[in-house]
C-alpha cells in the first residue's frame, strides 16, 4: 500500500506539473517584402517548445486582440493568447495588413484581397516553423479568419487548424440572408442587384443608403475576393486535423454553419456550446441581451472554449 508520504509527493508532483508558466510577452513581426505586420507572442518559457498558435482574426478592421473600431474594445483574441499561454502553449496574434499598426502595409484597402491575407498567414507561418523556440503549428481562426485559415493551412505546413465561429457558407449567400431580414422589400432589390454586380466580379457605385458603408467602393475589391469563396471547400481540402467549434447563442453564424464544415470534412471534431455567442462569451441569445459582451474587455471567454481547444492541441502528436 502506498505510504502517505509518497502518496503527498506524488500530489505535490501533479500540482507543479500543473503550475502556470512564466510566460514572457513581447513584440513580433514580419516583413513581407510588401510591408511590415505587427504582432504579440506569448511564449511560456519550459525545456520543450511549446505547440504555437497563429490567431487570425475577423472581418473588417479588426486588430489582434479581437477589436475593431465600429465596436469597441472587447479583447477576446488577446484573452484567448493568454488562455493558451496559461496552458502551456505558445501563440502570436497579430494586426492584419491594412488594420491598426500594420495599418502602413495597406494604406488603401482598394489593395486587400483574401489571397493577400492567405498569403501574409503562410508568411507568418514559415517563420514561426523555422524558429526552435517553437513546437507544431496550429492555426485558429475565428470568423472570417476561420476561412483565411484553412485557406492557408496545408501551404503554412500547420499541424492542426481550429475554427471559432467560422461561416459555412459563402459569405455572398449569408449577406443575402441578411439583406432579407432587415431591409425594406423597395430596397432589397437594388441589395440583391449589388451582390449579383460583386459576385459577378465587377464593382458598383449604385449602393443603398443603407449599405453605403458596407459596400463602399473601396472595399468592393476585397469583397469581390471574398465573394469567390466557399468555405466547406476548403475546410474539406484540409489534409490534418482539425476542429470546429461553434456557439449555440451565436447571432451572426449559425450552428448549421458547423454542421456544413462537419458534413465537408467528417472527420473533424465538432463542438457546439451551449450558451456561447459569437465574441467566444456566454451571453443570451437576443443580439439587444448580447451588447454588453460586444462592448466589455472584461468579460471572460466560454470556460468550454478554453477547455476545449487545450485538449484537442495537447492531444496533437508532438505537442
Amino acid at each position: 500500500m502506498m505510504s502517505r508520504f509518497v502518496a503527498l509527493l506524488l500530489l505535490l508532483c501533479t500540482g507543479l506539473a500543473q503550475a502556470a508558466p512564466t510566460v514572457s510577452q513581447r513584440p513580433i513581426d514580419l516583413d513581407t517584402g510588401q510591408g511590415v505586420l505587427h504582432g504579440s507572442l506569448l511564449l511560456p518559457q519550459q525545456a520543450v517548445p511549446p505547440p504555437v498558435v497563429l490567431i487570425i482574426a475577423g472581418s473588417g478592421p479588426t486588430d489582434r486582440d479581437g477589436n475593431n473600431p465600429a465596436s469597441g474594445r472587447i479583447d477576446n483574441l488577446k484573452r484567448l493568447a493568454l488562455l493558451l499561454a496559461n496552458a502551456h502553449i505558445a501563440s502570436v496574434r497579430f494586426d492584419k495588413r491594412g488594420v491598426a499598426a500594420s495599418q502602413p502595409a495597406a494604406p488603401d484597402e482598394r489593395d486587400l484581397s483574401v489571397q493577400r491575407y492567405v498569403d501574409d498567414v503562410v508568411a507568418w507561418s514559415r517563420q514561426l516553423k523555422a524558429d526552435p523556440r517553437f513546437g507544431p503549428l496550429i492555426l485558429v481562426g475565428h470568423s472570417e479568419g476561420a476561412l483565411i485559415a484553412s485557406l492557408a493551412a496545408e501551404r503554412a505546413g500547420a499541424s492542426a487548424v481550429i475554427t471559432l465561429a467560422g461561416s459555412g457558407r459563402p459569405m455572398a449567400d449569408v449577406l443575402r440572408e441578411q439583406l432579407a431580414q432587415r431591409m425594406p422589400a423597395a430596397q432589397l432589390a437594388r441589395g440583391s442587384a449589388l451582390l449579383d454586380r460583386l459576385q459577378a466580379g465587377q464593382t458598383s457605385l449604385d449602393v443603398p443608403a443603407p449599405l453605403r458603408q458596407v459596400f463602399r467602393p473601396s472595399v468592393q475589391p476585397y469583397l469581390i475576393s471574398l465573394f469567390q469563396q466557399d468555405p466547406a471547400k476548403a475546410f474539406a481540402r484540409l489534409p490534418m486535423p482539425a476542429l470546429i467549434i461553434q456557439g449555440r447563442n451565436d447571432v451572426q453564424v449559425d450552428v448549421a454553419d458547423a454542421q456544413r464544415l462537419k458534413a465537408a470534412k467528417p472527420d473533424a471534431q465538432l463542438v457546439l456550446i451551449d450558451g456561447m455567442n459569437h465574441m467566444l462569451r456566454i451571453s443570451p441569445k437576443s443580439m439587444r441581451q448580447q451588447r454588453d459582451s460586444y462592448l466589455n474587455p472584461a468579460l471572460p471567454l466560454a470556460r468550454e472554449l478554453g477547455e476545449r481547444v487545450v485538449s484537442f492541441i495537447h492531444q496533437l502528436p508532438s505537442a
